[in-house]
């Protein structure tokens, strides 16, 4: 029981219920709700959804399917980095990918954990030794590497795409994640001897 409770996925899952019954609750006050939860152009001047938006989520439905993916993948990253790296690095990628959807969008509004899930799922498969080897033996460039991740979050993005979904803040999730995981961002204990992003011959 001790373990479940100090697992930061486990505490993420845990923040997102809360913050859903609290959601709840609010629903009927339609202004109160989205001034506390939805992050949208009138974000500087309500700058605390930038970070209760990446917690709240629109509907049961949408909640029970962010926590699915997020119990997936944030074990996993979970086994390789402390907890508060795992939040930082969470709430981070979260606003980055909602702050990209409303930016680039405008009149966007958004709510929901999948920008931050995406880009866990991003350092998953990037921070892999299978992933990191095909790099490193392609010897490609910091700007190829990078393009490669671009290319990909488009791929990610558009086979997971429906109606009603962020698809820029996905976007963005998902590279960011991609970028985290092939720096070993997360990484804790002894340097990974392998090439990073940020080294190489320019181009």
């Amino acid at each position: 029981m001790g373990r479940l409770a100090g697992s930061p996925t486990v505490q993420t899952l845990a923040i997102m219920a809360v913050v859903f019954a609290v959601q709840t609750l609010l629903r009927p006050f339609r202004i109160l709700h989205t001034t506390l939860f939805v992050l949208g152009p009138t974000f500087p001047v309500r700058p605390w959804s930038l970070v209760t938006s990446v917690y709240a989520h629109g509907s049961l439905e949408h909640l029970i399917g962010n926590a699915v993916m997020l119990a997936l993948v944030g074990l996993i990253v979970e086994r390789s980095t402390t907890g508060f790296r795992y939040h930082a690095f969470f709430i981070t990628t979260g606003v980055l990918a909602g702050l990209a959807q409303v930016i680039f969008l405008p009149g966007s509004r958004v709510l929901g954990a999948s920008g931050a899930i995406f880009a866990l799922l991003g350092y998953v498969a990037a921070s892999n030794r299978v992933s990191g080897s095909v790099l490193d033996v392609l010897r490609l460039g910091r700007r190829a590497q990078i393009a490669i991740f671009v290319v990909l979050a488009v791929v990610v993005t558009v086979l997971t795409g429906s109606l009603q979904v962020a698809l820029v803040a996905h976007f963005t999730g998902f590279l960011l994640g991609l970028l985290a995981g092939r720096m070993g961002l997360l990484a804790v204990g002894e340097p990974r001897d392998r090439t990073q992003v940020t080294s190489g011959p320019p181009g």
